[in-house]
Formats: C-alpha cells, structure tokens, sequence
C-alpha cells in the first residue's frame, strides 16, 4: 500500500516544473498551507501606478470608444468640406496637413496604447499566478479534508463494528 504524501510533498511535486531555491520553495510552502494567498491585484497595481501610467490608460481607455470615433470621422469630414468647399483654405485637395495630423496622431497614439496593454498583460500575469496559488492551496485543503472524512469514516466503521460484537455478545 502506497504511502500518504504530506501537504508539503504534494507542494512539491506540483513545483517540479518551476525552478525555485529552497527559501524561495519553504517560503511558497508556508504560504500555501498557514496563510490567506488571495490578493487583489488591481488594487495592487493600482497603488503602483505613475501619473504617466494613469494617462495611458485614460488615453487608450478614450481612443479606444466609440464616442472617438465617430468625434474623429466628423472632424475628418468636416476638415474636408470646409477645405473643398473654401470655408478655410488651410489645407487645399491633396490635404498634406491632414495627412501629416493623422501620421503624428497614429505615431503618438500606438505606443501610449502598448504601454495601457503592457501594463494590463503584467496584471493579467499577475492574476494568474494568484490563482495558480489559490487553486493549489484549494487543492491542499481539500485533500485534507478527504483523509479526515476517510478517518472518520474508519473511525464509524470500527464503532459499528464493536457495538455489533456487543450486540451479540449479549444475544
């Protein structure tokens, strides 16, 4: 019959795929089994943020609406008809100004929302790993509660069993 593994040899064996130091490895260890591991990572994040962060993600959160959108297609005809029609003549047909306001936009615009998507593929990163930990420290919990109900149920067994042998002891 095969030897129950302990907590911490069930850790371990999940953590043979992670190259961890001893500390590092009786650190997660203890983590795992004596301590709450449930974070919450916006909140975090949130706390580590800059300024600059902060308008990035406004700025993403903005370019990347509807109301943006359409706000920019307005202006883009608008821009048009007012130079086509000679209301202001700033920009004349082949629209070169126009043209270069729409290459700095696209050239500032792209990486303000790489930094917004950087920053939101380290939190998602983050969260995994959070669950990776809450979901092992599940598992853990649920395997002990397995040996007690398996224990309890030895424990019923042999009480059956003795009143059983009283009982017919008596017969």
């Amino acid at each position: 019959m095969e030897k129950k593994k302990t907590k911490k040899e069930i850790v371990k064996m999940l953590l043979k795929n992670q190259e961890l130091d001893e500390k590092d490895e009786e650190e997660l260890l203890d983590l795992l089994i004596d301590q709450p591991i449930s974070i919450d990572i916006d909140k975090q994040e949130e706390a580590k943020m800059t300024k600059g962060d902060r308008l990035a993600d406004k700025i993403s959160e903005i370019a990347g609406s509807w109301g943006f959108i359409f706000g920019f297609i307005i202006f883009l005809l608008s821009w048009i008809i007012l130079n086509l029609v000679g209301i202001i003549t700033i920009d004349e047909f082949p629209f070169v100004l126009l043209n270069l306001l729409l290459s700095c936009l696209a050239a500032l615009q792209a990486p303000v929302i790489m930094m917004s998507q950087n920053r939101q593929a380290q939190k998602d990163s983050l969260r995994n790993q959070n669950d990776y930990r809450t979901d092992l420290k599940t598992e853990l919990i649920i395997e002990t509660l397995h040996e007690h109900v398996s224990e309890i149920l030895r424990n019923q067994r042999k009480i059956l069993r003795l009143l059983e042998e009283d009982e017919e002891s008596e017969k």
